[in-house]
């Protein structure tokens, strides 16, 4: 009996590297980009974004930070997700200090994400953008995009690679650094300080 494939099966199954774009330390696809593909494959989809509706905000909060929530509906199933309101370093924005166009931005991402949800680049978001053990063996870099990061040791992302590094430390040093290679720079020293720990 032959079973056609389902949403996620089929958005899953679609290569998005070369849509992959960086701001910053940010790994993300053009909002623009994901809902256009979606609807190429599911045209009734839909969104909607859940307003906070004891202020009649697109967003919410709780005094001190905000996030935004979407919900995507593909084929009649409703995908909710939330995301905080952050900056481009992936830091939260303090209420006092969010602008219409950091809410507007947050939605747009949230969207995205959403999108992934249903299986669009849900890859990309893996491991907080660090790569999975179910993902492909060879990782095709994205094209014309900006330089990745330069992976220092104890810096700011440091502790995450630590928890991937031990987590994939039974498929070996050139595994690791050929994966961390798809998001950073890997340095000499980097590379040998990671060693210490395979």
């Amino acid at each position: 009996m032959n079973k056609s494939k389902s949403v996620f099966e089929t958005l899953n199954s679609i290569n998005v590297s070369d849509k992959i774009e960086k701001k910053g330390n940010l790994s993300y696809l053009s909002w623009a980009w994901a809902w256009g593909e979606l609807n190429k494959h599911y045209p009734n989809s839909s969104y909607e974004v859940i307003k906070n509706k004891e202020k009649d905000l697109n967003y919410h909060h709780d005094g001190k930070t905000a996030w935004v929530e979407t919900v995507v509906t593909v084929e009649g199933h409703p995908l909710p997700i939330t995301l905080p309101i952050m900056n481009n370093r992936n830091k939260s924005i303090p209420l006092g200090q969010i602008t219409s166009f950091d809410v507007n931005s947050s939605i747009m991402r949230c969207l995205t994400k959403n999108i992934a949800l249903h299986g669009l680049g849900l890859y990309i978001y893996a491991g907080e953008d660090l790569p999975q053990d179910s993902a492909p063996e060879k990782t095709i870099k994205p094209k014309n995009t900006i330089t990745e990061l330069t992976l220092k040791v104890n810096d700011d992302n440091w502790e995450k690679v630590m928890r991937f590094v031990a987590h994939n430390k039974d498929k070996g040093l050139k595994y690791i650094v050929d994966k961390l290679k798809t998001k950073y720079e890997i340095k000499e020293d980097v590379k040998q300080e990671i060693s210490k720990h395979v």
